[in-house]
């Protein structure tokens, strides 16, 4: 089995694909005249306020639910994977695609407000519903809309559950081995594996707001107590703070690693983490209560850096400056070998024994629940993508619901994920974003030959923003975007 995914990784994530994901971001920044620099403060003005109806949820509702999606196990054990397999430049990498990806994430999430839809008493969009009313090709849709439900809903989520399931049992210990049918498995971990089954029935059966209003508390609270740690952490080695840097910026031009290795790294880890380019995002976005939407475009790009250059620059520095990491190289040799060979990358383990080596019995188990909530509320995210898309496939292909089946999949995926090995979890997850980001990158690039109604929505934006209205408006027609069914009949009413 993990032959088999590692082949079909092999093939998804070649460098065509890499580069694919910093030539769309570059392309997007040129195009919007780095809209992420430009209106940077706007974005933070945006993230605090809004509001929410009926039908939606307040854009800092959507901002965590979209959070919930990009901050989880990537932030943790995916910068380890990353360092551990391409060394530290890889962590370089990673800051060029959130900064490039923040312009793409702009893109999709206007997209997916712009072409929104009321669905059941609640605002559904994403890549699946902008694509078909931009392009008319119904089967490239349906074939994201598939290709999503399968990775969000059976692909993604063990890789979520299987770093709780290794960070809980590093932090309080195996426990008794049980021969479960599938190789013998812990007790810790299928006791974890339980009760995260038990959770995520109560809330995904409760509908996206119970999603929203679970996200909004939980997210912000753990990244900001996850960043207090690791700002502790930086500050008592805050002398070592300018050669670690340093070091990331040099190893991204002369690669321990190997340029490949570096490059390929940092953006499959920064693509994961933040989820730019890739689709996943623009469920959340649509779903929002906005004014104008490009306000939420906004508040999304912002997402992003919040994901990538706070969270995730957190972990790599702690790492770095505790040393507590290997560098691999071919076969079973290492490049640099600070811990034992047997610790997998490819977990959180990294991070936890750095935490562990400044803050002695407390870097374990304050790791394990920040992953747990981490990974947790991005499992949520996943279903709702996932549900999202099952909508999409109802309305279009008129099928019948199968939104109960998804989510009894979905904890099946969850509980499944935590009791395998790391390396099979993760090859998973990475087929799972792969055919999302190909699928989306390319049609946003075609998107882009098709009306350019993203960047008209911007410049519609801008200029009313510097006329100083009090009430934003949007009138798709008047900017010549068609098929904006939502905001033609919030226009007329």
């Amino acid at each position: 089995m993990e032959e088999i995914v590692n082949f079909l990784n092999g093939i998804i994530w070649s460098p065509a694909l890499i580069y694919l994901c910093l030539a769309a971001g570059l392309f997007y920044s040129i195009q919007t005249r780095f809209v992420q620099v430009r209106l940077i403060r706007e974005m933070w003005q945006l993230l605090l306020s809004g509001r929410k109806s009926e039908h939606g949820i307040s854009s800092f509702q959507a901002l965590a639910v979209s959070l919930s999606g990009r901050v989880g196990t990537g932030n943790i054990a995916g910068v380890a994977a990353a360092i551990g397999f391409g060394g530290p430049g890889a962590v370089f990498w990673m800051w060029v695609v959130a900064f490039l990806g923040a312009s793409t994430a702009y893109i999709e999430s206007t997209l997916a407000q712009i072409y929104k839809e009321v669905d059941n008493g609640q605002y559904r969009g994403g890549p699946a519903y902008y694509i078909e009313k931009i392009t008319g090709q119904k089967w490239y849709a349906v074939l994201f809309a598939l290709a999503t439900i399968t990775a969000c809903g059976f692909l993604l989520p063990g890789i979520q559950s299987n770093s709780i399931g290794n960070a809980v049992e590093l932090a309080f210990g195996p426990g008794e081995m049980i021969d479960t049918g599938l190789g013998l498995v812990s007790a810790t971990k299928i006791a974890t594996a339980s009760g995260l089954v038990l959770l995520l029935g109560f809330i995904i059966f409760g509908g996206v707001k119970r999603i929203a209003n679970f996200t909004q508390f939980v997210v912000p609270f753990m990244a900001l107590a996850y960043i207090i740690i690791a700002c502790v952490i930086i500050a008592l080695h805050i002398n070592e703070l300018p050669g670690i840097f340093m070091m990331i910026v040099g190893d991204a031009f002369t690669p321990m690693a190997g340029v490949g290795a570096a490059i390929g790294w940092g953006v499959k880890r920064g693509v994961y983490s933040n989820e730019a380019g890739q689709g996943t995002g623009p469920h959340a976005a649509a779903a929002a209560e906005v004014e104008h939407p490009a306000q939420q475009g906004l508040v999304q790009a912002f997402s992003v850096y919040i994901d990538t250059l706070f969270v995730c620059s957190a972990t790599a520095f702690v790492i770095l400056i505790t040393g507590a990491y290997n560098v691999h190289g071919v076969g079973e040799s290492f490049l640099v070998q600070n811990v034992a060979a047997d610790i997998a990358a490819n977990s959180p383990a990294y991070t936890q024994m750095a935490v562990d080596k400044v803050l002695p019995g407390v870097g374990k188990p304050f790791i394990a629940l920040a992953l747990f909530f981490f990974s947790f509320t991005t499992i949520l995210a996943y279903y709702y993508i996932a549900e999202t898309n099952v909508a999409y496939i109802r309305r279009t292909l008129r099928s019948v619901d199968f939104t109960f089946f998804l989510k009894l999949a979905l904890m099946f995926a969850t509980f499944y994920g935590t009791i395998k090995t790391a390396n099979l979890a993760w090859g998973l997850g990475d087929v799972g974003v792969g055919l999302m980001a190909w699928l989306n990158i390319v049609g946003l690039l075609i998107i882009f030959f098709m009306g350019r109604p993203a960047l008209k929505a911007l410049k519609d934006y801008e200029s009313q923003r510097n006329e100083n209205r009090p009430v934003y408006s949007f009138d798709p027609l008047k900017l010549g975007i068609k098929n904006a069914l939502f905001w033609e009949n919030k226009q007329k009413k």
